[in-house]
Protein backbone atom coordinates (compact mmCIF):
# COMPACT_ATOMS: atom_id res chain seq x y z
CA UNK A 1 0.00 0.00 0.00
CA UNK A 2 2.63 2.40 0.55
CA UNK A 3 4.27 1.83 -2.57
CA UNK A 4 0.62 2.43 -4.36
CA UNK A 5 0.58 5.88 -2.47
CA UNK A 6 3.85 6.92 -3.47
CA UNK A 7 3.03 6.42 -6.92
CA UNK A 8 0.02 8.11 -6.68
CA UNK A 9 1.46 10.70 -5.76
CA UNK A 10 4.62 11.15 -7.93
CA UNK A 11 1.46 10.84 -11.02
CA UNK A 12 -0.33 14.15 -9.24
CA UNK A 13 2.90 15.82 -8.93
CA UNK A 14 4.06 15.16 -12.73
CA UNK A 15 0.42 15.93 -13.71
CA UNK A 16 0.52 19.56 -11.55
CA UNK A 17 4.09 20.13 -13.22
CA UNK A 18 2.61 19.74 -16.97
CA UNK A 19 0.04 21.96 -16.41
CA UNK A 20 1.56 24.87 -14.60
CA UNK A 21 2.13 27.79 -16.34
CA UNK A 22 5.07 28.81 -18.19
CA UNK A 23 7.89 30.28 -16.59
CA UNK A 24 8.31 34.18 -17.04
CA UNK A 25 11.64 33.75 -18.78
CA UNK A 26 10.36 30.53 -20.87
CA UNK A 27 10.02 32.35 -24.57
CA UNK A 28 6.03 32.80 -25.20
CA UNK A 29 5.96 33.66 -29.14
CA UNK A 30 2.51 34.43 -29.77
CA UNK A 31 0.83 36.45 -32.88
CA UNK A 32 -0.36 39.14 -30.45
CA UNK A 33 2.92 39.39 -28.55
CA UNK A 34 6.03 41.61 -30.20
CA UNK A 35 6.78 43.44 -27.42
CA UNK A 36 8.74 41.11 -25.27
CA UNK A 37 9.27 38.42 -27.40
CA UNK A 38 9.34 38.19 -31.50
CA UNK A 39 9.70 35.11 -33.60
CA UNK A 40 12.44 34.69 -36.11
CA UNK A 41 11.92 31.94 -38.48
CA UNK A 42 11.96 29.38 -36.31
CA UNK A 43 13.55 30.81 -32.98
CA UNK A 44 11.62 33.02 -30.28
CA UNK A 45 14.12 36.04 -29.50
CA UNK A 46 13.83 38.42 -26.37
CA UNK A 47 12.62 41.85 -27.02
CA UNK A 48 12.61 44.60 -24.52
CA UNK A 49 10.40 47.69 -25.96
CA UNK A 50 10.34 51.55 -25.37
CA UNK A 51 7.83 53.45 -26.97
CA UNK A 52 8.83 57.35 -26.89
CA UNK A 53 6.04 59.61 -25.43
CA UNK A 54 5.82 61.38 -28.82
CA UNK A 55 5.91 58.62 -31.24
CA UNK A 56 2.74 58.64 -33.77
CA UNK A 57 0.62 55.86 -35.40
CA UNK A 58 3.69 55.48 -38.46
CA UNK A 59 6.85 56.16 -35.74
CA UNK A 60 10.48 55.25 -37.06
CA UNK A 61 11.44 51.91 -35.26
CA UNK A 62 15.24 52.25 -33.79
CA UNK A 63 16.40 48.72 -33.34
CA UNK A 64 19.37 47.92 -30.73
CA UNK A 65 21.54 45.01 -31.55
CA UNK A 66 24.46 43.87 -28.66
CA UNK A 67 27.46 42.64 -29.36
CA UNK A 68 29.10 39.60 -28.27
CA UNK A 69 29.36 40.22 -24.76
CA UNK A 70 32.95 37.94 -25.01
CA UNK A 71 33.50 38.13 -21.00
CA UNK A 72 29.96 36.81 -20.22
CA UNK A 73 26.66 37.53 -18.51
CA UNK A 74 23.38 39.15 -19.44
CA UNK A 75 23.26 41.10 -22.80
CA UNK A 76 21.46 43.96 -20.92
CA UNK A 77 24.01 47.28 -22.11
CA UNK A 78 22.04 48.40 -25.44
CA UNK A 79 18.62 47.45 -23.12
CA UNK A 80 19.39 50.84 -21.46
CA UNK A 81 20.57 52.23 -24.20
CA UNK A 82 17.50 51.81 -25.96
CA UNK A 83 15.69 53.13 -22.80
CA UNK A 84 17.33 55.98 -22.54
CA UNK A 85 16.85 57.26 -26.01
CA UNK A 86 13.19 57.14 -26.01
CA UNK A 87 12.62 58.44 -22.64
CA UNK A 88 14.66 61.69 -25.01
CA UNK A 89 11.22 61.79 -26.80
CA UNK A 90 10.92 62.17 -30.80
CA UNK A 91 8.63 59.91 -33.43
CA UNK A 92 9.74 56.47 -32.20
CA UNK A 93 9.58 53.09 -30.62
CA UNK A 94 13.08 51.82 -29.34
CA UNK A 95 13.51 47.95 -29.10
CA UNK A 96 16.75 45.95 -27.91
CA UNK A 97 16.47 42.51 -29.89
CA UNK A 98 18.33 39.71 -28.08
CA UNK A 99 20.86 37.74 -30.59
CA UNK A 100 20.04 34.03 -30.73
CA UNK A 101 21.38 32.28 -27.62
CA UNK A 102 21.93 35.19 -24.93
CA UNK A 103 19.79 36.64 -22.10
CA UNK A 104 18.37 39.91 -20.11
CA UNK A 105 19.35 39.48 -16.59
CA UNK A 106 15.59 38.80 -15.16
CA UNK A 107 16.83 35.93 -17.44
CA UNK A 108 14.56 36.25 -20.34
CA UNK A 109 16.30 34.17 -22.93
CA UNK A 110 16.49 33.73 -27.11
CA UNK A 111 16.23 30.11 -28.45
CA UNK A 112 18.91 29.38 -30.59
CA UNK A 113 22.59 29.04 -29.72
CA UNK A 114 25.55 31.42 -29.90
CA UNK A 115 28.33 28.74 -30.08
CA UNK A 116 29.96 29.64 -27.02
CA UNK A 117 29.64 33.65 -27.66
CA UNK A 118 31.95 32.85 -30.69
CA UNK A 119 31.69 32.18 -34.70
CA UNK A 120 28.26 32.79 -34.92
CA UNK A 121 27.37 35.67 -37.23
CA UNK A 122 26.36 32.54 -39.31
CA UNK A 123 23.21 32.51 -41.96
CA UNK A 124 21.00 31.48 -39.96
CA UNK A 125 21.61 33.67 -37.12
CA UNK A 126 21.75 36.69 -38.75
CA UNK A 127 18.45 35.23 -40.58
CA UNK A 128 16.36 34.86 -37.74
CA UNK A 129 17.54 38.20 -36.56
CA UNK A 130 16.28 39.71 -39.96
CA UNK A 131 13.02 37.87 -39.89
CA UNK A 132 12.57 39.60 -36.17
CA UNK A 133 13.33 42.67 -37.30
CA UNK A 134 10.90 42.87 -40.20
CA UNK A 135 7.95 41.73 -37.73
CA UNK A 136 8.73 43.95 -35.28
CA UNK A 137 8.76 46.61 -38.30
CA UNK A 138 5.36 45.15 -39.11
CA UNK A 139 3.62 44.99 -35.56
CA UNK A 140 4.61 48.94 -35.00
CA UNK A 141 3.47 50.04 -38.46
CA UNK A 142 7.52 52.23 -38.54
CA UNK A 143 7.85 54.40 -41.68
CA UNK A 144 11.49 52.85 -41.10
CA UNK A 145 14.12 50.84 -39.30
CA UNK A 146 16.99 51.88 -37.91
CA UNK A 147 19.31 49.38 -36.58
CA UNK A 148 22.33 50.42 -34.05
CA UNK A 149 24.90 47.54 -33.80
CA UNK A 150 27.19 47.87 -31.48
CA UNK A 151 30.35 45.14 -32.50
CA UNK A 152 29.38 41.67 -33.17
CA UNK A 153 25.91 43.31 -33.28
CA UNK A 154 27.24 45.98 -35.92
CA UNK A 155 28.41 43.14 -38.09
CA UNK A 156 25.07 41.41 -37.67
CA UNK A 157 23.22 44.93 -39.13
CA UNK A 158 25.95 45.16 -41.93
CA UNK A 159 25.07 41.66 -43.26
CA UNK A 160 21.71 42.33 -42.85
CA UNK A 161 21.67 45.61 -45.47
CA UNK A 162 23.21 43.39 -48.11
CA UNK A 163 21.78 39.80 -47.32
CA UNK A 164 18.09 40.97 -46.80
CA UNK A 165 18.13 44.78 -49.15
CA UNK A 166 15.65 46.77 -47.96
CA UNK A 167 14.59 45.71 -44.89
CA UNK A 168 16.11 48.09 -43.33
CA UNK A 169 16.38 51.60 -43.71
CA UNK A 170 19.24 53.22 -42.07
CA UNK A 171 22.30 51.37 -39.82
CA UNK A 172 24.63 52.97 -37.32
CA UNK A 173 27.74 50.96 -37.09
CA UNK A 174 29.48 51.67 -33.86
CA UNK A 175 32.62 49.65 -33.60
CA UNK A 176 31.81 47.13 -36.55
CA UNK A 177 34.51 44.24 -37.20
CA UNK A 178 33.21 44.90 -40.79
CA UNK A 179 35.40 42.52 -42.15
CA UNK A 180 35.49 39.75 -40.08
CA UNK A 181 37.97 37.75 -41.73
CA UNK A 182 40.60 40.36 -41.25
CA UNK A 183 39.82 41.14 -37.87
CA UNK A 184 40.34 37.77 -36.58
CA UNK A 185 44.17 37.49 -38.30
CA UNK A 186 44.95 41.52 -37.26
CA UNK A 187 44.21 40.47 -33.79
CA UNK A 188 45.88 37.72 -33.74
CA UNK A 189 42.68 35.74 -33.17
CA UNK A 190 41.04 32.23 -34.28
CA UNK A 191 39.60 32.18 -37.67
CA UNK A 192 35.81 31.87 -37.84
CA UNK A 193 34.81 30.12 -40.62
CA UNK A 194 30.82 30.01 -40.11
CA UNK A 195 30.61 33.54 -39.50
CA UNK A 196 29.01 35.61 -42.40
CA UNK A 197 31.34 39.40 -43.00
CA UNK A 198 29.73 42.47 -43.81
CA UNK A 199 32.28 42.97 -46.58
CA UNK A 200 31.83 39.97 -48.42
CA UNK A 201 27.69 41.58 -49.15
CA UNK A 202 28.75 45.29 -49.79
CA UNK A 203 28.00 45.15 -53.10
CA UNK A 204 24.18 44.20 -52.54
CA UNK A 205 23.33 47.11 -50.45
CA UNK A 206 21.21 49.01 -51.78
CA UNK A 207 21.64 52.62 -52.75
CA UNK A 208 18.21 54.03 -50.41
CA UNK A 209 20.30 52.87 -47.28
CA UNK A 210 22.07 55.52 -44.92
CA UNK A 211 25.17 53.60 -43.38
CA UNK A 212 26.79 55.67 -40.82
CA UNK A 213 29.84 54.14 -39.11
CA UNK A 214 31.87 55.21 -35.72
CA UNK A 215 34.70 53.49 -34.10
CA UNK A 216 36.97 55.13 -31.44
CA UNK A 217 40.31 56.04 -32.43
CA UNK A 218 41.75 53.89 -29.27
CA UNK A 219 39.80 50.66 -30.26
CA UNK A 220 41.99 47.99 -29.05
CA UNK A 221 39.31 45.60 -30.19
CA UNK A 222 38.10 46.60 -33.61
CA UNK A 223 40.26 48.98 -35.63
CA UNK A 224 39.04 51.82 -37.19
CA UNK A 225 40.45 50.68 -40.41
CA UNK A 226 37.85 47.87 -40.58
CA UNK A 227 34.75 49.96 -40.18
CA UNK A 228 36.00 52.65 -42.71
CA UNK A 229 37.57 50.64 -45.63
CA UNK A 230 34.06 48.53 -45.54
CA UNK A 231 32.26 52.51 -45.79
CA UNK A 232 34.49 53.17 -48.39
CA UNK A 233 33.65 50.27 -50.76
CA UNK A 234 29.95 50.95 -50.29
CA UNK A 235 30.38 54.86 -51.06
CA UNK A 236 32.26 53.67 -54.02
CA UNK A 237 28.99 52.44 -55.14
CA UNK A 238 27.05 55.87 -54.25
CA UNK A 239 25.40 53.97 -50.69
CA UNK A 240 25.31 57.45 -48.73
CA UNK A 241 27.57 55.40 -45.77
CA UNK A 242 30.19 57.89 -43.59
CA UNK A 243 32.64 57.20 -41.59
CA UNK A 244 34.30 59.05 -38.44
CA UNK A 245 37.11 58.38 -36.25
CA UNK A 246 35.67 59.03 -32.38
CA UNK A 247 39.05 60.90 -30.60
CA UNK A 248 40.27 59.07 -27.81
CA UNK A 249 37.28 56.24 -27.81
CA UNK A 250 37.58 52.52 -26.90
CA UNK A 251 35.40 49.60 -27.77
CA UNK A 252 33.36 49.28 -24.58
CA UNK A 253 30.74 51.05 -22.81
CA UNK A 254 32.02 53.22 -20.87
CA UNK A 255 35.16 54.01 -22.90
CA UNK A 256 34.20 57.09 -24.71
CA UNK A 257 32.25 55.99 -27.63
CA UNK A 258 28.65 55.91 -26.03
CA UNK A 259 29.15 58.73 -24.38
CA UNK A 260 30.13 60.59 -27.18
CA UNK A 261 26.92 63.03 -28.27
CA UNK A 262 27.52 62.31 -31.77
CA UNK A 263 26.51 58.97 -31.31
CA UNK A 264 22.50 59.68 -29.82
CA UNK A 265 23.39 62.44 -32.78
CA UNK A 266 23.34 60.12 -35.51
CA UNK A 267 21.01 58.29 -34.40
CA UNK A 268 18.04 61.01 -34.04
CA UNK A 269 19.19 62.49 -36.96
CA UNK A 270 18.38 59.31 -38.94
CA UNK A 271 15.36 58.79 -37.08
CA UNK A 272 14.31 61.64 -37.64
CA UNK A 273 14.30 61.63 -41.49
Amino acid sequence: MPHRATGLAALVLALLLAAAPARASEPACTDADLTAWARGGSLCLAVATYPAPGRTTAPALVAFLHGDVSRGGPADYLARAARRFAEAGGDLVAVALYRPGYEDAAGRRSEGSHNGRRDHYTPATIDAIGDALAALKAFHKARKLVVVGHSGGAATAGVLIGRKPGLIDAAVLLSCPCDVPRWRREGGRGEWRASLSPHDVAGAVPAGTTVVALTGTADDNTAPSLARDYVAALAARGVPATFRAVPGAGHNTGEGLWEDGRVAAEIARLAAR
